[in-house]
Order: structure tokens, then sequence, then C-alpha cells
């Protein structure tokens, strides 16, 4: 017994510290090196202050790298995270680059884009993320209904998180908030919870001295992170309980979304 909880810890400090340490090593290179330029990573945030958008990157490339090395975890799991956090940081990070003039928020805006033949940069995002949600889904669970709900509660889980992300330091204080009691899960979602929560740990000093920004991209990352470890961790009922708050969450921040958008307030995510 004590053996085994022994490497439960094990898995969730390697999966934290790992999360850490590439998170910041991955965020020290994107600054002395910003792909594709400094300029097209830099944004005002709600104070007019100019930060960067480094963090996400960062934070998802430390969520993923932890996940898929976490010590104990079986393949099909590894598989799932490394799917679910990627494609979740890739289209944050493409909706950050392409979506930032585009004043449509929320579903409904890119919806009605979508059925005038436009394909916005919230579509990609609400689709790609989705489908990846589903995919994993289908790695961690057996029946279609379990695969369903799993598909929702880890696309929900990246959407709630974004949602969260209107000034500094909130979407990392929900991560750590949203984690921390995974981390008292056996089996793979405790070191599913620990990887986001390592990687926020290393950029929250620069997220709260608005140096720094999480973004789409960092956001969606580590909410999908946080609904793989709800998922490994609940069976249908759990499952389905999380799916339906989830979406009740969603439908609730794409009022605020349009409410604000209407208002003519400042992106959301520009925090």
């Amino acid at each position: 017994m004590v053996a085994v909880t022994g490497s439960r810890e094990l898995g969730r400090i390697s999966a934290f510290l790992g999360a850490a340490g590439a998170t910041r090593a991955a965020y020290t290179a994107l600054r002395k090196r910003p792909p594709g330029g400094a300029v097209l990573w830099e944004r005002k945030n709600y104070a007019g202050r100019t930060v960067d958008l480094h963090a996400g990157l960062a934070t998802a490339t430390g969520t993923a790298l932890a996940a898929v090395t976490a010590p104990g975890l079986p393949g099909r799991t590894r598989a799932a995270a490394a799917l679910a956090v990627l494609a979740a940081g890739g289209c944050g990070a493409y909706d950050d680059v392409f979506g930032a003039s585009d004043p449509r928020r929320g579903f409904r805006a890119h919806l009605s884009a979508l059925r005038q033949r436009e394909i916005t940069s919230g579509a990609v995002k609400l689709f790609g993320i989705g489908a990846a949600g589903l995919a994993a889904g289908a790695l961690l669970k057996e029946r279609p209904a379990d695969r369903l709900l799993a598909g929702v509660v880890i696309a929900g889980s990246a959407h709630v998180v974004n949602l969260l992300d209107v000034r500094p330091g909130r979407a990392a204080g929900s991560v750590l908030a949203i984690g921390a009691p995974g981390l008292l899960r056996r089996g793979p979602a405790g070191p599913l919870s620990a990887a986001p929560m390592g990687a926020v740990a290393a950029v929250l000093g620069d997220d709260l001295g608005e140096r720094t920004m999480i973004g789409d991209s960092g956001a969606h990352a580590l909410g999908a992170a946080l609904g793989l470890a709800i998922v490994t961790s609940n069976g249908r009922r759990g499952l389905a309980a999380h799916a339906a708050g989830l979406i009740a969450a969603a439908a609730a921040g794409d009022r605020v979304s349009r409410a604000t958008a209407s208002a003519g307030r400042p992106r959301r995510s520009e925090h």
C-alpha cells in the first residue's frame, strides 16, 4: 500500500514539476525568438498595457509534454492527452492571431457567419476543439454514449477556462482551483490535474505582473487537460453531471460575450 501511494504521489509531482519546467523553458525561448516576430504576439490588455501571448503557447506546450510523459499513464490516455491539449492549444493560437480584430463574439455569431459561408477563426476553434474532444473521448471510453459525454466534458472544460480569462490571473487561478481536487483522485486523474497546474504556476507571476497573458491558446489547452482528468475519474453519471454543468456555463458565457461585444468593450481574452 505504501509503495502504491508513493507511486501515485511520484506521478503527480513528476507531472507538476515537468510541466512547470517545460513551460518556463518554452516561455523563455518564445520571448527571445517569437515565431513570426514579436508584434504578431503583442496585445493591449484591459488596462491598455502591451502584453505578449507567449504564456499561452508555453503553457500548452508544457501541459502536453508533462501529460504524455507522466509515469504510469496508459498509452491510450497519453494519446488522448496529446491530441486534446495540442489541438485545443493550436486552435486557440489560431484564434489569438487571426481573430484579434474580429468583433464577433459567442457561438451564435460564428455559426451565423458560417451559414453565410464565412469561416471565422472562432468557428475553426469551436469545431476543431470539439472534434479533438470527441476523438480523445473515443480513446478513453468504450461505449458510444460515454464517448460523446467525454467529448463534451473535454471541449466544454476548454471553453469554460477560456471564458474565465478576463483579468490577470483569473484563468490561471481557475486552473489551480479546478485542478486541486483532481490531485486526490486515483489513476490518471492525478497527473492529468497536476500537469496544467504546474504549467500555470510557471507563468503566474508574469501573468499577474501584466507582462504576458494566457490567451485563447493557453486557456483552451489547460482546460482540455482538466477535462481529461475529469473524464478519466468519472463514470457515466459523473460525466453527464459535468457535461450539463459545462453546457450551462457555456450558454451563460455566450450571452455575456454577445452583451460585451454589443457594448463595444475590449475583447474578453485581452485581460
